[in-house]
Order: structure tokens, then C-alpha cells, then sequence
């Protein structure tokens, strides 16, 4: 199952030292990383994922991540059939968070 997470409650969730923080998967171009990118993350392009699904660690709770939330929702579909789990979408995903989180990261 595939649930969607605010950027605010992604800034939250990180921020709670009595959780253990999601990982978070970006698969975006890397252009794209180069006009902006969250800290902490695993960027795995997501033409590559298919290909990378063992540099991802299971039994973790995975936040995927793209430009608008799109291609992470499919990217999420794709690791939930894959056996991961919990998966989380970034509703509205860098856009969102520039927008809700971090006025200061670049938009594009």
C-alpha cells in the first residue's frame, strides 16, 4: 500500500529523535538534482531503480520523492510490488517542499 506524506510531516518525522528516520529515495534526472535536492537521500534515477533495488534497504520505511509527486507515486507502486514496505509518496514532492518547508530552495 502506497500512502501519501505532506512535506511538513516528512520535516517532522526527520526531525523526531524517537523515530527512526524514513529513507529517502529521490528519482529525479540528475539535472534535476543540480537545481535542488533534500538532504540526506539516496538518489536512484528512476529509469536506474530496476537495477539498484539492492542499494535500497528493506524493512525500512521508504519516502520516495520527485518533482511534483508523479513519477515517485509510480516509483512507489513499483518498490511496494518489489516487496518494500512501508512506502511513502512526498505529496506534491521538491515542489511541495520548496513551497510548505524551505521558501529558500530553488524552484524549477
Amino acid at each position: 500500500m502506497i500512502r501519501d506524506l505532506a512535506p511538513a510531516d516528512l520535516l517532522r518525522w526527520r526531525s523526531d529523535a524517537s523515530r527512526v528516520p524514513p529513507v529517502v529515495v529521490d528519482v529525479r534526472e540528475p539535472w534535476e538534482l543540480e537545481r535542488c535536492a533534500l538532504s540526506d537521500v539516496i538518489h536512484v534515477p528512476m529509469n536506474e531503480l530496476p537495477g539498484r533495488l539492492d542499494e535500497l534497504p528493506r524493512g525500512r520505511d521508504l519516502v520516495v520523492v520527485c518533482h511534483h509527486g508523479v513519477r515517485s507515486r509510480y516509483a512507489a507502486r513499483y518498490l511496494a510490488t518489489a516487496g518494500f514496505a512501508p512506502v511513502w509518496n512526498l505529496a506534491g514532492g521538491v515542489e511541495a517542499w520548496a513551497a510548505d518547508v524551505d521558501p529558500a530552495m530553488p524552484r524549477y
